[in-house]
């Protein structure tokens, strides 16, 4: 696919940044004299950039397929001798699938705030930052080279740590930002190398200069590219191994887990496969590293799910498996590259739909986040009840709702394939449909049905319009977007016909099994996931205090000792290896440099004892010295 140059509203595109990102300046170098109007005008740039969206796209939609792509050139950026790099954005399918998730999704949330943080004293500072968020995220996606990417990268990293840590005064909450922080880098350096070796090996780092060069590299170069991609994408998505942060980062107020945890930042790592689909093509190895590292995140995030009693924790563990489901049908190749896309849409809505939903039932709650102390909440939280229910349902996978569609697409194919591959990451898949259906199903009985078990000081009742209102938006989503974008009646799902001039066309493979035996096998794990849980969680009496559980559950309620093992691997060894290199230098360079110094000045202080100042001791020296030398020459002779 080749971009052609900008026109009508794609050439309009740099508003899609500009605007949320004027918004932000505004906000903080404004300060204090925009806390009136700093949250709602930053809601409406990005209501406004949404409108630039909606243009866009439908000029795109008004287009054949192979002229769906055009590049918007704004000035050199990069002028290096021979290297030199423009600053510009792409407009195509997949960049403008994320611009409309990015910016409706997140001006819902921005209204949404406008409730949430009515009272908080920083509210302004709180806008500034989703404006730098969004404005980062849209950045990062519409970029038409991987350097540009970075910096979007890099933003949005910055917006998420100041967001996550937004209630800095707290220092968990401080600690728990420092953490994403630090576990990204680990990432974004493998991102950055991923680069710096595209230049090296392609001679540019634009999308059209690797994609030329991927045909004439080399295999062994290929997979590097891909892997170090692979870590970068893990650091940003919370996948295995770098998925430790996410659970932590509920530390910062509900609507940025709604944001960056549910939308968009936690997305990023899907859209880099996608977008390198061409590099992974190439590079089958890297690849299949792509679909088993989302198998066993997929599988990790469900098991954690299961255990956690902090309703916003549990939806964390949630994304995080939710996340695998598209990692894994991004490593599935051509049959698998426009379903991730797919349920990542889905996703975007009924995942941030249920955050929201979590933060209502905080709201009413007096800001507890303990599902045993909840139960029965339908009766005071209608609203809640209902939005939150389709969004349950939409994750389960039950028809009709939006997970029907897009998750079991990646169900089917994963089990499309040869040897162990289709078994082995069709049937994790297929587990994890019957985990997710149990856990979820616990955490809606345990919130909203059952026995009360509030405690004295709460009085459970509706969150006001302004945030019930998103909420709903976000429910119709979760019930009908994915029968939209699948519309089972159209020979070829519309969301692969957006999609195939960017990630090309879908793989037509069968999976091993019938998709009408998959669909069923799908359907009754699901259905004993909700039984179990029901069982459970609703019809028998639910414990205030937790049972001390299995030894699977204990080792679920710490995240499968995750932080263990990293302090175990890689933290105190850090720490000795830094003691240890700070010891070496002050005892060996700085020891040996002082020791030189000090072996001078004292060689100097003794020899300045020979300078007497007297010309008799200056001539007996003299003297010594000419009998000394004449001695020796008797003796030589």
């Amino acid at each position: 696919m080749t971009a052609g140059a900008a026109s009508g509203m794609a050439s309009l595109a740099w508003l899609l940044v500009a605007l949320p990102l004027l918004g932000a300046a505004v906000l903080l170098l404004g300060g204090r004299r925009t806390d009136k109007v700093g949250p709602a005008l930053a809601t409406g740039l990005s209501w406004a950039s949404f409108g630039v969206g909606v243009l866009v796209i439908v000029q795109l939609l008004g287009q054949d397929a192979a002229q769906r792509a055009h590049h918007l050139t704004l000035w050199n950026w990069v002028p290096a001798g021979s290297f030199q790099l423009d600053l510009g954005m792409l407009v195509d399918p997949l960049s403008v699938a994320f611009v409309m998730l990015i910016t409706f999704v997140g001006s819902l949330i921005h209204v949404y705030s406008l409730g949430y943080m009515e009272h908080d004293p920083d509210k302004r500072r709180f806008f500034a930052y989703l404006n730098l968020f969004v404005a980062a995220m849209l950045l990062l996606v519409l970029a038409d080279s991987y350097l540009l990417l970075f910096v979007g990268w890099e933003g949005v990293g910055l917006a998420s740590y100041l967001l996550i840590g937004f209630w800095n005064h707290n220092p968990a909450y401080a600690t728990a930002a420092n953490k994403a922080f630090f576990v990204n880098r680990v990432g974004d350096l493998g991102l950055s190398i991923a680069i710096m070796t595209m230049f090296v090996t392609f001679g540019g780092v634009d999308y059209a200069t690797v994609n030329e060069g991927v045909g004439g590299a080399n295999q062994a170069t290929l997979t590097a590219i891909g892997l170090l991609l692979l870590v970068g994408a893990c650091g940003k998505s919370a996948q295995f191994p770098l998925q430790s942060w996410l659970g932590d980062a509920m530390a910062g107020p509900t609507p940025v887990s709604a944001l960056i945890h549910a939308a968009t930042m936690v997305t990023a790592g899907v859209y880099l496969v996608v977008r390198s689909h061409v590099i992974f093509d190439a590079a089958p190895d890297a690849a299949l590293a792509v679909a088993i590292v989302g198998a066993i995140t997929l599988l990790f995030g469900a098991v954690v799910g299961c255990a956690k009693d902090d309703i916003k924790k549990a939806l964390a563990a949630s994304t995080m498996s939710q996340i695998g489901y598209m990692m894994l049908a991004a490593g599935l190749g051509p049959v698998g590259y426009a379903f991730a896309i797919f349920h990542l849409l889905t996703h975007g809505f009924f995942k941030a739909g249920m955050f929201l939903g979590a933060g209502s039932v905080m709201h009413g709650m007096n800001d507890q986040v303990n599902m045993r102390r909840f139960g029965s909440l339908s009766g005071a939280m209608k609203v809640t009840w209902a939005t939150f229910g389709l969004g349950w349902l939409a994750i389960l996978g039950v028809p009709p709702f939006s997970g029907f569609w897009s998750k079991d697409k990646i169900i089917e194919a994963a089990f499309v394939g040869e040897g162990w591959k289709p078994w082995v990451l069709g049937g994790a898949a297929l587990v994890g449909a019957g985990v997710t259906a149990f856990y979820m199903s616990r955490l809606f009985f345990m919130t909203f049905h059952g026995e009360k078990r509030w405690t004295d000081d709460v009085h459970p009742h509706e969150s006001p319009k302004i945030m019930t209102v998103p909420m709903m938006v976000l429910a119709g989503g979760s019930a009908f977007l994915g029968l939209l974008l699948a519309w089972p009646f159209a020979e070829t799902a519309p969301i692969v016909s957006w999609l195939s001039p960017v990630v090309g066309e879908h793989g037509e493979e069968h999976p091993v099994l019938a998709v009408p035996v998959l669909m069923t096998l799908t359907l009754v794990f699901v259905a004993v996931g909700i039984f179990l849980a029901w069982r459970r969680y609703w019809s028998e009496e639910v414990p205030e205090v937790a049972p001390r559980g299995s030894v699977l559950t204990r080792a679920a309620r710490v995240d499968l000792y995750q932080d263990a093992v990293n302090e175990g691997l890689f933290m105190r060894p850090g720490v000795h290896l830094t003691r240890s290199l700070v010891f070496a230098d002050a005892k060996g360079i700085d020891g040996a440099a002082g020791g030189l110094a000090a072996l001078v000045g004292g060689l100097s202080s003794r020899l300045r004892r020979l300078q007497t100042g007297y010309a008799r001791s200056y001539a007996l020296t003299m003297l010594t010295g000419v009998v000394a030398v004449l001695g020796a020459l008797w003796v030589i002779q």
